[in-house]
């Protein structure tokens, strides 16, 4: 298994895992079908949310080396992917709007980074595990891509709630569940991004690569020594 799919699969299960705990555990405090993900950053007990989608952040740059590193991403996969990963630094760093206090710059900054990582995890996604890009295809290859296809087709909902909404006269947040979809977009995404790393964990470095040194020493001795029997 390669090192760093490994430790991106773990610091993302680690991330994955206190935000669910977050989420069980509030349950009977937070509407989840209009309160975002988001609203957990907020309080004296926000950092616990700021460490989960960091460790999630920190997982997928780990998967994205991995992936960069068996030219399985392509440069536009690793934009798309590392693009992702910055999003998600940026809303667990900065919390998003306290709308009993008002707005203010840090929601500002968390809404940017929401923005970008859920728009560039959908396009790695489709981008990385296309078919027609790969001679072989796994199961982790056509989950990934049918999950960044379903990912795809969330951001479009959403942004058709917003022109409909705009349209209307109503806020975009009023025209559907807010925190339900959101939480439906971010099971999706997460699992698109799970997909890929098991698919970096599982394949085996490109054998265009170059062998280590003592493996192409090793070859030499080995030719050298045939060359010799024959003579």
């Amino acid at each position: 298994m390669h090192q760093p799919a490994r430790w991106g699969l773990g610091a993302a299960g680690a991330g994955i895992t206190v935000i669910l705990g977050l989420e069980l555990t509030s349950f009977g405090e937070m509407n989840p079908f209009r309160r975002t993900i988001s609203e957990h950053g907020l309080g004296p007990d926000g950092w616990i949310f700021g460490l989960g989608v960091g460790l999630l952040a920190a997982g997928s740059v780990a998967i994205g080396v991995s992936l960069a590193r068996k030219r399985l991403a392509g440069i536009f996969g690793t934009v798309a992917l590392m693009g992702w990963s910055v999003g998600l630094f940026l809303a667990a760093w900065f919390e998003k709007h306290d709308w009993s206090v008002g707005p203010s710059l840090s929601g500002n900054i968390h809404r940017v980074g929401s923005f970008v990582a859920f728009l560039c995890l959908p396009l790695a996604a489709v981008i990385i595990a296309r078919p027609w890009r790969h001679r072989e295809r796994t199961r982790a290859t056509v989950a990934a891509f049918g999950l960044g296809i379903c990912s795809v087709l969330w951001v479009v909902g959403i942004g058709a709630a917003v022109v409909i909404g705009a349209g209307e006269g109503l806020p975009w947040y009023r025209v559907m569940p807010l925190g339900l979809v959101e939480r439906g977009l971010a099971v999706t995404e997460v699992a698109a991004l799970l997909a890929l790393g098991v698919w970096a964990a599982a394949k085996r470095l490109d054998p265009a690569e170059p062998a280590p040194a003592p493996a192409r020493a090793g070859l030499a001795g080995d030719r050298l020594a045939r060359a010799a029997d024959e003579v």
